[in-house]
């Protein structure tokens, strides 16, 4: 297929050419209807990337977030949301990842409820991988999916998870396709050639489009995903309401919004989800210039932490009284097959992580990897009376939760080791981003773009506030520099020859994004400027 469509206005203009086993993905009538979407949603969309920046700048001269008095009515009206479908009321277990197509095979087959195929943080969104996933997908919908190496056939299974998308978030354009000569944005991409190809096909098996929404902080662009649904659906003639969605809480502004942007959404979605290492990254990112909020090292950052507790448990409660979804974090875990010790000790942390979502009365949770599927089954198991806990008495608890709560910073030591895993974590995983790579294991965690949005926002959080290590050694730029110079040679005997070029791009990536003045807002776009040099 050409690298430029037909001379048309209402198209958008491919700047790469599509690879022939993908150029049915990319016909007339596809791009007609992504294009179509771009020129109805873009300006209302820069309008929302816009105001999220006045709010922070009111967050750096010293407002700290609070509940909107503004949409009170809202959270003391007794709406719900629209009923959830019969084939997604179980959902204690849901697996997540990229969605190359081995994974996509061994997600479905896991034994988990629900697979979420990710085009955001654990997929590197090169050209080539947006279109093999969105190609994986569509033969996954149709059950003609199969992947064979030399040494194993992968199949689907009889019974397989439900199929939930989830697009990249507002901020992230897809630098190939422009509208009006501008690059579109990759969310509309995403979710506009996932749903233009398999409405039909997932309505003839009995089921629904159903997605993922990341990265919201505000209840209008809720509201502005539910106009894009209601666009949709009129422009291919699907039922109103088909979509659904669940929303990922996953930045410190939504936390104080989520009555309203289940309101928002409340004809489309599921649920909301607790999106723990965005999460945190966003209570760094959000109160930057707040000395008083300093995080901890990351691994004493825990979900029985105050801030985190109070986040969860509003999230059930807001739920569970609006009749929706209240999903649990993610366990990112992964076998550690030559130390049964080290693995035993592993597994029982998520246990005890999944005891604590279950009692609490969380509906399910998700897994990285499915080995840990029946784990996290099993703790649900033990609690659920029937497919979920939203009839529950946790529904009839009074909201106690506070704004001061929310807020409330957890103790800890910052340590040197912490300053040198989160250099190690954040460059190893920005060298495999840039590579193609958006899920990478490191040090037996199933590390993606939100981890390492942690270490990197840390180390600059500790060197812009110079705080102290437990061991009194002040965090200034001197200190920071020589720990670079420090773990980089280390990373980079680590890996081969290959790799290198990468490696240092990635590690001049993160040596700007920690010494600048200011905090970039996602890693990922400086990363991708480098990721489709190569594309």
């Amino acid at each position: 297929m050409s690298s430029t469509n037909e001379h048309s206005s209402n198209l958008p203009q491919l700047i790469k050419t599509v690879p022939e086993q993908y150029g049915y993905l990319l016909q007339h009538d596809a791009l007609r209807f992504i294009g179509n979407l771009a020129e109805q949603f873009v300006p209302q969309l820069e309008g929302l990337l816009s105001a999220r920046k006045h709010r922070q700048q009111e967050v750096d001269a010293g407002r700290l977030p609070d509940f909107d008095v503004a949409t009170s009515d809202i959270r003391n009206s007794d709406y719900k949301v629209a009923e959830i479908p019969e084939e997604v009321l179980d959902r204690r277990t849901e697996i997540t990842g990229p969605v190359n197509r081995k994974m996509v095979i061994n997600a479905l087959n896991s034994g988990a409820q629900v697979y979420m195929a990710d085009f955001e943080d654990s997929t590197a969104p090169s050209w080539e991988n947006q279109l093999d996933g969105q190609h994986n997908l569509y033969d996954a919908v149709r059950r003609q999916i199969d992947f064979t190496t030399s040494r194993k056939a992968y199949r689907l299974a009889a019974k397989t998870a439900v199929l939930m998308v989830r697009p990249r978030g507002l901020h992230l354009p897809e630098a190939h396709v422009l509208v009006n000569g501008q690059p579109m944005p990759g969310c509309l991409f995403d979710f506009g050639l996932y749903l233009f190809h398999n409405h039909q096909a997932l309505s003839d098996n009995g089921s629904r489009p159903y997605l993922y929404l990341p990265k919201l902080e505000h209840h209008a662009e809720a509201a502005w995903w539910a106009e894009v649904f209601q666009y949709a659906e009129q422009a291919l003639a699907i039922p109103a309401g088909t979509i659904r969605a669940t929303v990922l809480i996953e930045t410190l502004p939504a936390v104080f919004q989520m009555d309203e942007i289940l309101y928002s959404l409340r004809n489309y979605i599921l649920g909301l989800n607790c999106g723990r290492w965005d999460y945190i990254f966003s209570y760094i990112k959000t109160l930057r210039n707040h000395p008083d909020r300093v995080l901890p090292d990351r691994h004493a950052v825990g979900m029985d932490t105050p801030f985190l507790d109070a986040y969860s448990k509003l999230l059930i409660h807001t739920c569970h009284r609006r009749g929706a979804f209240a999903m649990g974090g993610m366990a990112a875990q992964i076998p550690i097959k030559d130390n049964p010790e080290a693995n035993s000790a592993a597994l029982n942390k998520v246990k005890a992580d999944k005891q604590r979502e279950a009692g609490n009365g969380h509906d399910g949770t998700w897994v990285a990897h499915p080995a840990l599927e029946p784990l996290a089954r099993a703790e649900f198991d033990l609690v659920l009376n029937g497919p979920n806990q939203i009839g529950s008495a946790m529904q009839q608890q009074a909201a106690t939760t506070t704004a001061a709560q929310l807020l409330y910073p957890p103790t800890g030591e910052i340590t040197e080791a912490g300053i040198d895993n989160n250099i190690s974590v954040a460059v190893l995983y920005l060298t495999a981003w840039i590579s193609g790579n958006g899920c990478v294991p490191i040090n037996h965690l199933m590390e993606d773009a939100a981890t390492a949005e942690i270490a990197r926002a840390q180390l600059w959080q500790w060197r812009c506030h110079q705080v102290s290590t437990s061991g009194g050694q002040l965090i200034d730029e001197i200190y920071l520099q020589a720990r670079f110079n420090q773990v980089l040679p280390e990373l980079k005997a680590m890996l081969p020859e290959v790799q290198q070029t990468n490696l240092n791009k990635a590690a001049e990536i993160l040596h700007k994004l920690v010494f600048d003045d200011s905090i970039q807002d996602f890693l990922t776009i400086p990363a991708y400027v480098e990721l489709i040099k190569v594309d």
